[in-house]
């Protein structure tokens, strides 16, 4: 199937036929990117009107060594997370809809390269998610690796700690919240365990992700070089479309209630 029959005819039949596919997988794994959160009021990165396509310079400021290197910078970004307070954003149907189809015992894992924590608000289980990207909502040291909650570190902010460091004996190293920024390294035993994931699933479904970051998107080839069926649901067009079965372009959260209702 060439990739104009894969987006052409009505949307509700290209629905129709996506329903049919995770209607017959028995072992789904579902990739999940920022698009899958802008309903609920989070921009994504790489979309028209995402972070770093507005604002080019926020992708340099997301990068490791400018964050180990300018104090300032440091300061700024804890500054910044303590006035804006705690996230406010609650899951929306895109979200619920996969915690659902967990629950019917077809959903084998949630690969996330979102850092919000929403996967988990809408009930999916937390054993079966992988924030490949880490998350927002814990503080790691890069030093000794040592982790605590985000909160917990607020609050030395707001004492007056403004470039907070470790507190383990004999560490001192530098705090960030424990999401993996560019020139970061990803956790070795998360990515292991996302492609051994993708190399035994029946479906793989991409949700808001442009695909075109790596290792995640390196999934896609190979769940596809294993047999699995590809479901692409995303509002922009990616480089592995054409390895998709259906290719679904309405909002994520009206689509994803619609074809992950099916009973198994």
């Amino acid at each position: 199937m060439d990739g104009t029959q894969r987006e052409s005819g009505h949307e509700g039949q290209r629905e129709e036929l996506a329903t049919e596919l995770l209607r017959r997988a028995r072992r789904v794994v579902a990739l999940t990117g920022a698009g899958i959160s802008t309903d609920s009021g989070i921009p994504d990165f790489r979309g028209p009107k995402g972070v770093w396509t507005t604002n080019p310079g926020a992708e340099r400021l997301a990068t490791l060594q400018t964050y180990v290197d300018d104090a300032e910078l440091r300061r700024a970004a804890w500054a910044r997370r303590l006035a804006s307070g705690p996230p406010a954003a609650a899951p929306n149907a895109g979200h619920l809809a996969l915690a659902a189809f967990e629950r019917s015992g077809r959903l084998d894992l949630v690969v996330t390269q979102n850092v919000d924590g929403l996967h988990q608000l809408a009930g999916t289980d937390p054993s079966r998610i992988v924030e490949i990207h880490g998350t927002m909502h814990e503080v790691t040291c890069l030093r000794c690796d040592d982790r605590q909650p985000m909160a917990a570190v607020l609050e030395r902010v707001r004492s007056g700690d403004d470039d907070p460091r470790c507190r383990r004996p004999g560490c001192g190293g530098l705090l960030k919240s424990a999401t993996i920024s560019f020139g970061q390294a990803l956790v070795e035993r998360d990515l292991r365990r996302a492609e051994q994931a993708a190399s035994a699933c029946d479906l793989l479904l991409c949700v808001g992700t442009t695909l075109g970051v790596y290792p995640a998107a390196g999934l896609v080839p190979i769940a596809v070089r294993a047999g699995a069926t590809l479901v692409v649901v995303n509002a922009q067009p990616t480089p592995f479309d054409h390895l998709a079965s259906v290719v679904l372009r309405r909002p994520i959260s009206a689509v994803l209630p619609v074809i992950l209702a099916a009973p198994g």
